[in-house]
């Protein structure tokens, strides 16, 4: 696998919050961030090391073998986007990206109060 995409930014909880929450995204219904599209499905957890590293399966049917590694440490989060080779079209990873980083850098952060 080839990381095609990664993104790193501060988070404001400690990391066993951070590691909490995107193993159980449901464990706030007044807060949801998981919001799934259409062609979209719920990914499985398909590594956990508490509180530093949760491994996604993919969340786009259409890229089934894609996977989002997530690294917790000292106030920070990144994620970074795995795919087979070759990797997809440069639209498809921008798309991709783009989505991982509304979810997390968008979605997630806001139910911490950011």
């Amino acid at each position: 696998m080839i990381a095609i995409a990664r993104r790193r930014r501060s988070q404001p909880p400690p990391a066993r919050i951070i590691h909490e929450a995107l193993t159980n995204p449901d464990r706030d219904p007044v807060r949801p961030w998981l919001i799934l599209r259409g062609d979209e499905q719920r990914p499985r957890i398909l590594e956990s090391e508490p509180p530093r590293l949760v491994v996604w399966s993919s969340i786009w049917p259409c890229q089934p073998e894609a996977r989002i590694r997530f690294d917790v440490e000292h106030g920070m989060l990144e994620w970074t986007l795995y795919v087979d080779e070759p990797p997809p079209d440069a639209d498809t990873v921008i798309r991709m990206r783009k989505r991982i980083n509304e979810l997390i850098n968008a979605n997630l952060r806001f139910t911490f109060g950011q």
